[in-house]
C-alpha cells in the first residue's frame, strides 16, 4: 500500500525537500485517481510529465538546463520523499540520469536542445552500452563506427538495453579506432533510433515483462553532427557521465532500508525462524542504510566517498537477493501463484547482483583498489 502524500509529515529536511513535499500533496492524489496502482509505460511518463511541470524532474541539473542545480545532500532527500509516496520509475529515467548530464558536460548547442525533450519525456532514451560479448567488461564492445563522408557507418549488436523498445533515441558507444588499446578509442554516438538500418527486439524476462532489447545495427549510417565529446575519447564522456550522478547507490540503501522495516511493521510471522531470518534482513538493511549515510556526510562535507560507493552497491545487492528468499519463504505456497507480489519481488530481486555492475566486478574492485590484493 503507498503512502499518500498528504499524510507525510515534516521533518525538519532541507528547503528543497519541503519544497517538493508539498507539490507532491498536491500532485500525488490526482495522479493515483486516475493511474491507481500501474505500473506501465504509459503510466510512468505522466508521472514524469507531472514532475517535468513541477520543475522536479532532474532536480541536479543545472539552473540553465532546466534543473534546480540540487547537491547530492539535497537530492538524496527529495529522493526520500518520492520513495515516501510510492512514487515511480519516471519512463525516461536514463535520459534523466546519465544522457542529460551527457549532454551538459559535453553536447554542442544542438545536441543540448534534447534536454528540454528529455525533461518531458518528448524523447526517451536508452543506452547502447552492453554487447554479447561485453557486458560487465564494457571495454570489450566491438560495435564499430567507421568513417563513411562527412559521417560514420554503424555495424554490430547491443544487448539488454533498457526502454530499448519505447526509446526514441540511443547514446551509443562505437569502436573508432579498433587499433587503439581497450579503453582507447571508443566514441559516444547520438543515434534516433527510428534510422534506417536499426533493429529491435524485445527479451522477455522471468518476470513476463520486456524492459529490455537487443539492438542490431546494419550499415546504419550516423552524421558527423552525432559525434558525442571528442571523437575516440568515449571512455572519458563515459565515465566521466556516470560520476555526474553520485546520490544512486546512496539512494538505493535508504530505499532498502525504508522498505524493510515497512515490511517488518506489516508482515505477521508466526514460525520463530523465519521471524529470526526477516530479523537478519532488516539488519542488512539497516547496515546498508548507515553505509549509505556515511558516505552521504561525506559527500556534505566536501568530500568523496570513493571505494564506499562499491561497498555499499555490493551490501545492497546481497541484502536484495536474500529479501527476495525471505519473503517467498514467509510466503509459502501462496508465494507460488503468478499474481503473488512476494513471487514478483523475488524474480525481480534475481537482477539485483547484476544490474549496474555484477558482484563479482563489485569484488574484484574492492580485493585491488581498497585492499590491495594481487590480481589472479
Amino acid at each position: 500500500m503507498s503512502v499518500q502524500a498528504d499524510e507525510r509529515p515534516d521533518t525538519g529536511q532541507g528547503e528543497a525537500a519541503a519544497e517538493l513535499r508539498g507539490y507532491l500533496r498536491a500532485v500525488v492524489p490526482g495522479y493515483r485517481a486516475k493511474w491507481g496502482e500501474t505500473r506501465s509505460f504509459e503510466a510512468d511518463l505522466a508521472w514524469q510529465r507531472l514532475l517535468a511541470d513541477g520543475g522536479w524532474a532532474a532536480p541536479s541539473w543545472p539552473v540553465w538546463a532546466g534543473g534546480r542545480g540540487l547537491g547530492v545532500v539535497d537530492r538524496v532527500q527529495c529522493d526520500a520523499e518520492l520513495a515516501a509516496v510510492d512514487a515511480p520509475m519516471p519512463a525516461g529515467v536514463l535520459g534523466l540520469n546519465n544522457v542529460g548530464p551527457a549532454l551538459i558536460l559535453f553536447g554542442s548547442e544542438e545536441q543540448r536542445g534534447s534536454l528540454s525533450r528529455i525533461l518531458t519525456g518528448e524523447e526517451i532514451w536508452s543506452q547502447g552500452f552492453s554487447e554479447p560479448g561485453a557486458g560487465s567488461d564494457l571495454a570489450a564492445l566491438s560495435t564499430r563506427a567507421e568513417p563513411d563522408g562527412d559521417g560514420f557507418l554503424v555495424n554490430g549488436q547491443k544487448v539488454w538495453t533498457t526502454s530499448g523498445m519505447q526509446a526514441t533515441h540511443c547514446m551509443l558507444l562505437v569502436r573508432t579506432d579498433p587499433e587503439a588499446p581497450k579503453h582507447k578509442g571508443i566514441s559516444v554516438l547520438l543515434v534516433p533510433l527510428d534510422t534506417p538500418g536499426i533493429e529491435r527486439r524485445p527479451l522477455r524476462q522471468l518476470t513476463g515483462e520486456a524492459e529490455f532489447a537487443e539492438i542490431f545495427f546494419t550499415d546504419v549510417r550516423v552524421p558527423r553532427t552525432a559525434l558525442l565529446g571528442p571523437l575516440h575519447d568515449g571512455w572519458r564522456v563515459t565515465m566521466k557521465t556516470l560520476g555526474y550522478e553520485r546520490s544512486g547507490v546512496i539512494s538505493l540503501a535508504g530505499s532498502l532500508q525504508r522498505d524493510v522495516e515497512r515490511l517488518v511493521q506489516e508482515l505477521r510471522i508466526d514460525d520463530p525462524l523465519l521471524r529470526d531470518e526477516m530479523v537478519r534482513r532488516w539488519m542488512d538493511a539497516r547496515l546498508t542504510g548507515l553505509l549509505g549515510a556515511r558516505a552521504l556526510a561525506a559527500l556534505g562535507d566536501g568530500g568523496e566517498p570513493g571505494a564506499a560507493q562499491s561497498v555499499i552497491k555490493l551490501s545492497w545487492s546481497l541484502a536484495t537477493a536474500e529479501l527476495g528468499e525471505t519473503l517467498m519463504r514467509v510466503r509459502g505456497a501462496a508465494g507460488l501463484l503468478a499474481g503473488d507480489p512476494a513471487v514478483h519481488r523475488f524474480l525481480r530481486s534475481r537482477s539485483a547482483t547484476i544490474a549496474a555492475g555484477t558482484t563479482e566486478v563489485m569484488k574484484d574492485l574492492l580485493a585491488e583498489r581498497v585492499l590491495g590484493l594481487p590480481k589472479g
